[in-house]
């Protein structure tokens, strides 16, 4: 233990950094691998590389901090396993910009000097997410840190491109991909910001080749009709059964197209007619596949027209758009404007409108590898909590298309092909090829992409372990226990993830995913830069400490829901956190090693086996929830039991003993007192890991660092239910004779007789062991137990369920205000009476609720009905 002097005020700097050091420098966070022992796993979803940690990832991160530290304390070996993702567009984005800044531009220096520079960026970032971490207690093993563009995860990120293509998973293909025109590169739909704007739909003639008549379609991008190749109608549409198989003439181009049926088109939809441009939308490239369409690309990688637009090459495309339709108007073959709001992809990094576009990129053959992963889910190998999250990754699963794995990028995994100069084929190979696989020609060159970000990061938690090789890290935390993450990246990561465990390692790689809202601001609102509304995690540690802010995340928190962000929370958790520290001190002062030796369990009194009891239901009840990932549930329990059952009454409930000549007596009430309080920290460590360890060292020497100490069990030897019962009778008649002395604003220094007519011999015994705390809690000049007769007709008086209080009303106030009081009481007890009676006279709750709750509620009627009684009659006394 260490010197009894718990400082005066709690200020977490004094100690935060200090514990946290030490923890590392002990190694508590680095398992040792016991094979006779379950492993608990967490891989850390890697924080992208492009600058600070927001409230998002300190949510993610206690969560995962409080599992990790639960689990440490069952005894498990846990591995919480940290590192960073490269983010191959975001963090080349954000270093182009800051390049620019300093008059320096990409192509300029070329790619070798533009790698060093993002290095640097990678370095200093890594360091700083690191720190932030390490500031939010994260309990991470930093011994394995990884990142997604170490060398050994670049290692197994080539094994599977060369395993996937060599088994026809990986293809090369023109398809439509999502292009930003500004960063020129494909992006992944988890790239594509979707939000409503005000647009217009362009209602444009198309002629009949050789006829008067025409049709209309409507279009929303006008400049790619120059790249149309049909118009499509639906086959049962008799509109346009007649003009099936007929040609058109594309206007402004003057190219012919047919007209062709496809079920894709919506009768109901617009006008009925669909213009097919399969270069630039992605349904139409399907139906282009169905029909055997051409495909003609009308506009260059950086948004400009290129020369198959005729007239209007070189325009960029919104001015494309405008001579379009002043060309159309013109002709007469604009037939309408109408607005139109509807959803446009710009892509999160530089804002610029998304361009869907026929590229030749690299993909991988989704269906053979969702099948398996979906059956994982279905047959429970994989959980989703809360379940209904299931739905998102079916729904994804179940429709998904080729995944465009090619990013035109330079910071990233580069794609491991290699063409040949003179035979033309391809060499794909986990190895840096020094010659063509297939005529031995050194006129090779590599392929200038890398891979998507999600290529990398969805091997995470096997890459991390050493994968491909077969490592003991490897063997024995693979698969991993749960992973915790947001709800908006369930297709786009966790979905990848479970394809392929599956994949590559042959089981799924991980058993739960624990699914979390997003952190909102007090209003509900998104926290943006553009809002202002962003709060910084660090700020609120340096203002408050971090148990706070983790305290304030997890309150309230439930699986899958949003969660509002209060300052008056965080306030609440530092005085939750001062009350604590408090308490620890008060009993500091007040253990004496010497009088704990005298201890002498026959002692143990009524309040003490009542706290021990609910302790250890406390301990049932907490441990029950954070096996269903229940956190908040847990938390707020072991609040109200640290602040309420501890503080506000056992420790005032043994001052009088504490405070004794009695030995033996105060060895009880100090035993209990250091016990309850070292459990209840174990219980409030996984939530507020720093105050509860610098109070724990001060207060036991049972474990060198409650990080390790033993998880408090539930114990049926300490279940005291007749104890617990007589202990809440006492309570509740403390409080009651506190709430009438409330009511009538009587001073603590008068105090008043209190009398008490137990419901039976057994709570007389209960509120008879407590006069002490009659007279120290409820300011209680005595307490006796007279006969009905003799209680004063003036008395004051509050029912409770065990028994009746009354206190002479000449000890308090004037009679006017205690009948005034009393009415109010039994108009209250008057309407729950009523709605009791609303209840059980109900014929569909009398059916449909379980016999229990029936009963129930048939107990409230009979209780309510006494309590009104006996208040109706002290009102008639007093009138009298």
């Amino acid at each position: 233990m260490e010197d009894m002097n718990l400082a005066k005020t709690y200020n977490p700097k004094d100690f935060e950094e200090r514990l946290y050091n030490e923890w590392l420098h002990k190694g508590y966070f680095t398992p040792k691998i016991d094979k006779s022992k379950e492993p608990f796993t967490i891989m850390i979803p890697p924080p992208n590389i492009t600058g600070q940690l927001h409230m998002g990832h300190a949510l993610d991160n206690t969560l995962q901090d409080v599992l990790i530290r639960w689990k440490r304390m069952q005894g498990y070996p846990t591995l919480w396993l940290p590192g960073e993702d490269h983010a191959s567009i975001a963090t080349e984005v954000k270093v182009e910009a800051e390049l620019e800044k300093q008059g320096i531009y990409k192509k300029q220096i070329g790619r070798e000097k533009f790698l060093e520079k993002v290095w640097e960026w990678t370095h200093k970032y890594r360091a700083r997410i690191r720190e932030q971490l390490m500031k939010m207690g994260a309990s991470c093993d930093w011994t394995r840190e990884r990142f997604t563009m170490d060398e050994g995860l670049n290692r197994a990120i080539r094994e599977v491109f060369v395993r996937l293509y060599e088994k026809g998973l990986i293809y090369q293909g023109n398809r439509i991909i999502n292009w930003c025109p500004k960063c020129m590169t494909a992006l992944s739909d988890a790239e594509i910001e979707y939000e409503e704007k005000e647009g217009r739909l362009y209602h444009i003639k198309y002629p009949v080749k050789d006829s008067d008549e025409y049709v209309i379609v409507a279009t929303t991008r006008p400049e790619t009709m120059l790249g149309d190749v049909a118009v499509a109608v639906n086959p049962n549409d008799e509109r346009y059964k007649h003009l099936i198989g007929k040609t058109l003439i594309l206007p402004l181009v003057d190219r012919e197209i047919p007209v062709i049926a496809d079920e894709y088109v919506d009768m109901e939809f617009g006008t009925g007619c669909v213009k097919i441009t399969p270069a630039h939308d992605p349904n139409d490239f399907e139906v282009g596949q169905r029909h055997n369409l051409p495909q003609i690309v009308v506009m260059n990688e950086d948004g400009r027209m290129n020369s198959l637009a005729g007239k209007y090459e070189g325009l960029e495309r919104y001015e494309a758009r405008k001579q379009v339709l002043k060309d159309l108007e013109e002709k007469g073959l604009l037939l309408k404007v109408e607005e139109h709001n509807h959803n446009v992809g710009t892509h999160d990094r530089c804002k610029t409108v998304v361009e869907p576009l026929l590229s030749k990129q690299w993909f991988v053959k989704m269906k053979p590898l969702a099948e398996p992963a979906i059956k994982a889910v279905k047959e429970g190998k994989v959980q989703f909590i809360p379940e209904r999250f299931a739905k998102v990754y079916f729904n994804w699963m179940e429709n998904i298309q080729d995944w465009c794995i090619s990013r035109q990028l330079w910071w990233g995994h580069r794609i491991p092909v290699w063409y040949c100069d003179d035979c033309g084929r391809l060499t794909v190979q986990v190895e840096d090829a020094t010659k063509c696989a297939h005529c031995g020609s050194t006129n090779i060159h590599q392929d200038e992409d890398v891979l998507d970000t999600w290529f990398s990061s969805a091997l995470w938690p096997f890459s991390t372990l050493g994968w491909p090789e077969k490592t003991e890290d490897l063997e024995y935390f693979y698969p991993t226990s749960v992973l915790v993450t947001g709800y908006d990246i369930i297709f786009f990561w966790v979905a990848r993830m479970i394809f392929s465990g599956i994949e590559h390692m042959g089981e799924v790689p991980f058993k739960y995913v624990l699914i979390h809202g997003i952190v909102r601001d007090s209003q509900g609102r998104k926290m943006s830069k553009s809002l202002g509304n962003g709060i910084d995690p660090l700020e609120i540690i340096d203002q408050y400490g971090a148990d706070a802010l983790r305290f304030t995340l997890v309150t309230g928190n439930s699986p899958g829901n949003d969660m509002r962000f209060y300052m008056e929370r965080v306030e609440a958790a530092r005085n939750f956190a001062n009350k604590i520290w408090n308490a620890a001190r008060f009993a500091l002062m007040n253990l004496d090693d010497e009088v704990l030796k005298s201890f002498d369990e026959t002692y143990l009194n009524t309040a003490d086996k009542w706290i021990l009891s609910r302790l250890n239901k406390v301990v049932g009840e907490v441990t029950e929830n954070l096996n269903k990932f229940e956190l908040g549930i847990a938390l707020q329990k072991i609040y109200d039991f640290i602040w309420s059952e501890v503080c506000d009454w056992y420790i005032e409930l043994i001052k009088p003993r504490l405070y004794g000549d009695d030995v033996k007596d105060k060895a009880a009430a100090q035993r209990v007192l250091k016990e309850v309080l070292v459990d209840s920290l174990k219980l409030l460590h996984p939530f507020m890991p720093f105050i509860t360890e610098e109070i724990y060292k001060h207060l036991t020497d049972e474990s060198p660092s409650i990080t390790i100490a033993r998880w408090p069990e539930y114990r049926e030897d300490r279940v005291f239910e007749k104890e617990e019962a007589n202990m809440n009778h006492v309570i509740d008649a403390i409080r009651a004779v506190r709430n009438i002395r409330t009511e009538m604003n009587v001073p603590n220094s008068r105090r008043a007789k209190v009398m008490i007519l137990p419901a039976s011999i057994d709570i007389k015994g209960a509120f008879e062991e407590g006069r002490i705390y009659f007279e120290k809690l409820a300011y209680a000049s005595e307490v006796i137990f007279p006969d009905k007769e003799e209680i004063p007709k003036d008395a004051v008086s509050k029912v409770i369920p065990g028994g009746e209080i009354f206190l002479p009303l000449e000890d308090l106030i004037d009679r006017e205000k205690e009948i005034e009081r009393l009415s109010k009481e039994k108009e209250k007890l008057e309407k729950e009476v009523e709605r009791v009676n609303n209840k059980l006279s109900n014929q569909g709750f009398i059916n449909k609720a379980p016999q229990k709750v029936v009963d129930e509620e048939k107990a409230k009627k009979k209780m309510y009905e006494d309590m009104l009684r006996k208040v109706i009659e002290r009102l008639e006394a007093l009138k009298k």
